[in-house]
């Protein structure tokens, strides 16, 4: 049997993450149903969406100075268009003054693409643009994949993985690993080195979910959260506590206080 050659592994692990990262675009379309079905975007964000526009743009560029890229072409240009898609639909529904905010941060995102694309254009060139754009990415994909940190720290903290599904930690851990492989085959470090990090913290999510998905949850209470105290404890004691006296309490307690009266 005869063994691939490293071009057609790295064209395998492309192929394979092309479709995995297909999926991951995919994923925001039940979030997008709850929308429609609320008719606000009201309580969702429209940050993810701006920082996956701006990572694909990223990467479609550096697929774009490289050669023989055409499977980070392919992937990030339909990124980039179906993160369009769904920040007009998330300002569709949005109220008017989210609408602003979301507004601006699509205007910083697209004048900060602008400027890597126009500074890079000018002040290198060759091998050098493509090192300078390299290490953009890289640097933006490391913070793309440091994101869930804060939400592992809610998981942490309510010791609920409600607000992190099992099926999207395991995709966007195969994602890492195809593009890691792809990265290491073609010698791209600038695409293999993120995905490290990436393979770790998916492998950190689903190893917290499978730790906290049957633990007892609770609500998360912020700045009233004391430490050592049970919330639940404290509010039966309250209502123990101002529960009204029986009637034979209340004789219990006249005839004590009489008593009192009298030995006074």
């Amino acid at each position: 049997m005869t063994l691939l050659s490293v071009q057609e592994l790295a064209f395998l692990f492309g192929l394979l993450g092309n479709i995995v990262s297909f999926m991951v675009f995919l994923a925001p379309i039940p979030t997008f149903y709850k929308i429609y079905k609320k008719g606000s975007s009201d309580g969702f964000q429209a940050i993810p969406y701006v920082v996956a526009f701006f990572s694909a743009g990223l990467l479609l560029y550096y697929g774009y100075l490289i050669k023989n890229a055409i499977l980070i072409v392919t992937i990030n240009a339909f990124g980039c268009v179906i993160e369009v898609a769904y920040l007009f639909l998330f300002l569709f529904y949005a109220s008017k003054k989210t609408k602003v905010t979301t507004v601006w941060l699509m205007l910083l995102d697209v004048g900060a693409l602008g400027i890597v694309m126009l500074l890079s254009y000018l002040f290198a060139k060759g091998a050098k643009r493509v090192e300078i754009v390299g290490w953009i990415c890289a640097i933006v994909n490391i913070a793309v994949f440091a994101a869930p940190l804060s939400i592992m720290r809610q998981v942490i903290k309510t010791k609920s993985v409600e607000f992190m599904p099992f099926t999207l930690s395991i995709f966007l851990t195969l994602c890492a690993t195809m593009w890691f492989f792809y990265g290491y085959f073609k010698k791209d470090y600038y695409i293999a080195f993120p995905n490290v990090l990436g393979f770790v913290l998916g492998i950190v999510q689903m190893i917290l979910y499978i730790v906290y998905k049957y633990a007892k949850s609770r609500p998360y209470k912020g700045e009233w959260e004391l430490e050592g105290v049970d919330i639940g404890d404290f509010e039966n004691k309250f209502v123990s506590s101002t529960k009204k006296p029986s009637l034979e309490n209340g004789h219990q307690s006249n005839q004590e206080n009489n008593r009192d009266m009298t030995s006074v």
